[in-house]
């Protein structure tokens, strides 16, 4: 048998053994440096790499290639902290759950709207906790099932994905080509929309029938030790600026983080003098590099996979090449049918052994990075970031919550995959 093809069975059978070792809750730093180092291994063997290649392009350039991604990273989850700090996130949703007056489920989806503008600029396991604490409580005080008001929350999160720089940054790590521009906004807005729509038929449709509801004015917020904080009117825009700053003026996302933190702070009267301005700047800041510090550990490991999975191409091309599908609307059907493998770090998810999967398609398919793009964009959001509960910040609010993973993924699995199957259809017609 040619050396390929054995090598090719081989890498396909570490493949799917990594897509057990993450399903089954494995670390995926530790996942992801073992199959980079098995991989380099079979591609010297193979002759498609020399071991002075390796150090250099694999186990030191791959995670050197992500510095940038690692920066975006820790100012976005600055950001998030800045608004929780200085009480405009408290602020936001109190104003919302007032808004919403004796409607129960017209303030549900509002807040659902808001938590998904909120996290458009927001990142990291702090962010979802912090401003989680706040909206859970209101969402159970006003009747919301413990599962349905968990899963319309942790959906309204993943919605703002889809816009949200610093994920877009790490996704670019593995697609260097994918430019955060016009081209990509009215995809991004568009998913964001059917997310946040399906989440308002989930609610309307769990809560047609309830009758212990309670008037939204009924409902306390937790201020989360922020009854002091001043917050003006005018810092209602704060998260929106980096995304507007992007959008409009075209900045590049740590100058807009910067912008839209100072602007918090300084609205909220964080800045009384220099010392205390000081003070508040490095202690968000430290926060923020806390909330995300493992995710830096995975994301300096990653890019070496990512970067040998480019060398082993020619061994997948052996075996694979008359199998995959070279269609993009075959592709796109596939996906829409097994969109729940973006679930337990499934290969259907960025954040598992999807990496995996698209060093696969890359190596054989010759699609174009906008459309592999997106399409393994939408489960990696909509399925894993939204309702897996190997998600951080998703298991986080399940033990907060006292939910069940089964009557979680009962609750939300079969909508994700609806959302799943929409986006992926608007992958097909704008992309594909």
């Amino acid at each position: 048998m040619d050396t390929s093809i054995v090598i090719g069975i081989i890498l396909l059978i570490t493949y799917f053994g990594l897509i057990y070792f993450a399903a089954r809750g494995g670390n995926l730093m530790v996942g992801f440096f073992i199959m980079a180092v098995i991989w380099v291994a079979l591609c010297m063997i193979g002759g498609e790499l020399t071991w002075e290649d390796a150090q250099k392009n694999i186990f030191q350039g791959g995670p050197e290639s992500w510095g940038a991604t690692a920066v975006n990273v820790i100012f976005g989850s600055w950001f998030g902290r800045v608004l929780i700090e200085t009480g405009i996130a408290t602020k936001l949703i109190k104003s919302v759950t007032e808004l919403g007056g004796d409607n129960p489920l017209f303030t549900t989806i509002l807040l659902s709207i808001v938590t998904g503008v909120i996290f458009t600029s927001t990142f990291g396991a702090g962010a979802v906790v912090a401003i989680g604490v706040i909206i859970l409580p209101i969402l159970m005080s006003l009747g919301v099932p413990k599962p349905l008001a968990v899963t319309s929350y942790l959906m309204s999160v993943g919605s703002g994905m889809y816009i949200n720089q610093v994920l877009f940054k790490q996704m670019q790590g593995i697609f260097p080509d994918m430019a955060y521009d016009a081209n990509y906004f009215p995809f991004g807005f568009a998913a964001m929309g059917i997310q946040l729509v399906i989440i308002a038929l989930m609610l309307i449709y769990n809560l047609r029938k309830k009758r212990n509801r309670r008037r939204a004015w009924a409902a306390k917020v937790n201020r989360n030790n922020t009854q002091d904080n001043y917050v003006p009117t005018v810092a209602m825009i704060t998260p929106i600026i980096p995304t507007a700053l992007a959008i409009f003026f075209k900045w590049n996302s740590i100058p807009a983080f910067i912008v839209g933190s100072l602007f918090g702070l300084a609205v909220c009267r964080k800045f009384p003098n220099f010392g205390q301005a000081a003070r508040t700047i490095s202690r968000t800041f430290y926060d923020g590099v806390i909330d995300v510090a493992s995710l830096l550990g995975f994301l300096f490991i990653l890019p070496m996979f990512n970067k040998i999975s480019g060398v082993a191409a020619p061994f997948f091309e052996a075996i694979l090449g008359d199998i995959m599908p070279n269609s993009t609307l075959v592709l796109c059907i596939v996906f829409a049918i097994v969109a729940p493998l973006g679930l337990f770090r499934g290969p259907l998810t960025i954040f598992g052994a999807g990496a995996a999967t698209v060093g696969v398609l890359n190596a054989i398919g010759g699609f174009a990075t906008p459309f592999l793009f997106t399409l393994m964009y939408t489960p990696t959001i909509s399925m894993n970031l939204s309702v897996c509960p190997t998600q951080s910040w998703n298991l986080w609010a399940l033990n907060y919550s006292k939910v069940s993973v089964k009557e979680f993924m009962r609750t939300g699995v079969i909508w994700a995959w609806l959302i799943s199957i929409l986006i992926i259809g608007l992958v097909y017609i704008m992309f594909g």
